[in-house]
């Protein structure tokens, strides 16, 4: 098969923003109760990672009345965590304070069983950033003498020996918002799967044109614009329109992109 040029749809603005920021904060209080039925109020909760992932983690846990605490290696992310009200710590700062656990990450070794052997009895441990090695499942599996009870499926309490006390670890350390609820709400994802779809209208049409090199391409900033606009009247929106004196002045044009593909929504 001859090879084609490729759109890049996590590079833009749209999918991650939905799908990272809005996505997460719907479906991680939803795995929470589901799998729980924890009161999260009032709770010490830390979110490990302050991306996108973590930022929609950070705001449903706050809104939902937890005191929130982000770990993060970025100094930009960890200032905007703190311009939002939220604490930056280590892990190793709050591992014997906090009740709620969630990697957000996207990288490994995040909870070790370290960790894990110091947390309060029945805090809640959880990963909604990336696979299973975000928290350090083989280690808490093979720790001498530790004990497995599943409360109910994709729920496990895991005791220590040592005192007797445990943690309640969700869905295997897998995604929990997929192994303990549904997801993300379609209307999220959405706006992901009509990315793809314009995407693919779009190599399509210009497939003769030589427009697109055989490379990958960040999706042009007009087809995000035109995926978000197709969202707007579901949610009763009503967009104002540029004057041409305008968007002479700003220099853009009236339909539209109105942002450089830089922009930081």
């Amino acid at each position: 098969m001859e090879p084609c040029c490729s759109l890049l749809l996590m590079s833009m603005t749209l999918s991650p923003r939905f799908d990272n920021l809005y996505g997460c904060r719907h479906s991680l209080p939803d795995g929470l109760m589901r799998a729980t039925d924890v009161m999260i109020a009032g709770k010490v909760a830390v979110v490990c990672g302050y991306g996108d992932v973590g930022k929609g983690c950070a705001a449903a846990l706050k809104q939902a009345g937890a005191r929130v605490i982000v770990t993060e290696i970025d100094p930009i992310c960890a200032l905007q965590a703190l311009m939002e009200g939220l604490q930056v710590l280590t892990l190793g700062d709050v591992v014997s304070e906090a009740d709620i656990f969630v990697t957000t990450t996207g990288n490994k070794d995040i909870i070790m069983v370290n960790h894990m052997r110091k947390m309060k009895n029945n805090a809640i441990v959880c990963n909604i950033g990336h696979f299973d090695n975000e928290i350090d499942m083989l280690g808490l599996e093979n720790y001498p003498g530790v004990k497995r009870i599943t409360i109910k499926p994709q729920t496990d309490r895991w005791v220590f020996p040592e005192t007797n006390t445990g943690i309640i670890v969700l869905a295997e350390g897998r995604l929990m918002n997929l192994g303990c609820a549904t997801g993300h709400p379609s209307f999220v994802m959405s706006c992901s799967f009509t990315n793809q779809v314009i995407a693919q209208l779009e190599l399509w049409k210009e497939k003769a044109t030589g427009k697109y090199e055989k490379k990958v391409y960040v999706l042009p900033k007009h087809l995000d614009e035109k995926v978000a606009a197709l969202h707007l009247g579901k949610l009763g929106a009503n967009l104002t329109k540029l004057t041409k004196d305008q968007a002479d002045y700003i220099s853009v044009p009236i339909e539209g992109p109105y942002k450089p593909p830089h922009y930081r929504y």
